[in-house]
């Protein structure tokens, strides 16, 4: 796999081209390769992701990749990887000529909670390890570490940075305002942040949107990460999901996957499928 992927972007080269969003607040473009297309479909094609693919339909991995520009020579930061289910389709996309870094929240944010908290250095340690795992030949570039513990000589180097259904932790354990201000120290002059998360309605009353429930109004949301360094280019509606009323007592959770009822309604949960996602692309500001 590795070695196909290397010669198919030889082959094609990096050649940079205008895409523009498939919906955007404001006209706004982001740069993608001829060719990247046939890597990314490459990379979810992978053995590695045999269990992840079923959800594809739902967070459509090549269309969300492409929005974020996201090319396969680019250093990428993957924040949160929880449980890899983008690592593995990163991991073999950036193979060739790229370099994917695991970026694990501060261990020592008292507003963390304990069990997630310890299990962090384990995480930043077994990461290269566990990305690895999802090449079919090893030795791609991948690297790790918690963002309150920034190795010399990274700050500056990230083309990309994606924080993937993770904002609404961020948002209820206290930690979104520094963690986005040293991703935007990590990305280069002209790097960008890619946002996918749980949307609310945008009359969701604010006690909803506090994080605990999984849901943010995108708009809320947009603010804020402009407000942390970052101006906002645009949005796309390829996660989109209508059948998401998005007022649910467990919250995001009484959906697909989690399905926190249970059996109790199952098959309306699963016909609505999996949450309505906001998709937002950020620059650094200058």
């Amino acid at each position: 796999m590795r070695r196909f992927l290397i010669a198919i972007s030889t082959s094609l080269g990096l050649i940079a081209s205008p895409v523009t969003a498939e919906t955007v607040d404001e006209a706004a473009s982001t740069e993608a390769c001829e060719g990247c297309g046939a890597l990314l479909e490459l990379a979810a094609a992978s053995p590695a992701r045999k269990d992840d693919s079923g959800r594809d339909k739902f967070r459509h991995p090549i269309e969300t990749l492409s929005f974020f520009g996201v090319r396969p020579d680019m250093k990428v930061g993957e924040y949160a990887p929880g449980g890899g289910w983008y690592t593995r389709m990163l991991a073999p996309y950036l193979a060739g000529e790229g370099e994917l870094v695991g970026l694990f929240y501060d261990s020592g944010a008292t507003g963390i909670p304990e069990r997630y908290r310890k299990g962090v250095p384990d995480q930043v340690t077994k990461f290269p390890e566990n990305a690895a795992g999802s090449l079919a030949k090893p030795g791609a570039k991948v690297a790790a570490f918690s963002l309150d513990a920034v190795p010399d000589g990274q700050a500056g180097t990230f083309d990309r940075i994606l924080v993937m259904r993770m904002m609404h932790n961020m948002m209820r354990w206290g930690i979104a305002a520094s963690e986005l201000k040293t991703m935007a120290t990590l990305l280069k002059d002209d790097g960008m942040l890619g946002i996918v998360q749980h949307r609310a309605k945008a009359d969701a009353p604010d006690d909803y949107v506090d994080g605990s429930k999984g849901y943010l109004r995108e708009a809320d949301v947009i603010d804020f990460v402009e407000a942390q360094g970052f101006d906002f280019v645009g949005k796309s509606e390829v996660n989109a999901n209508p059948k998401d009323t998005a007022d649910y007592e467990s919250g995001v959770w009484t959906l697909p996957p989690s399905l926190a009822k249970k059996d109790e309604d199952k098959a309306r949960y699963e016909a609505i499928g999996e949450s309505d996602r906001m998709t937002l692309l950020f620059r650094k500001a200058s």
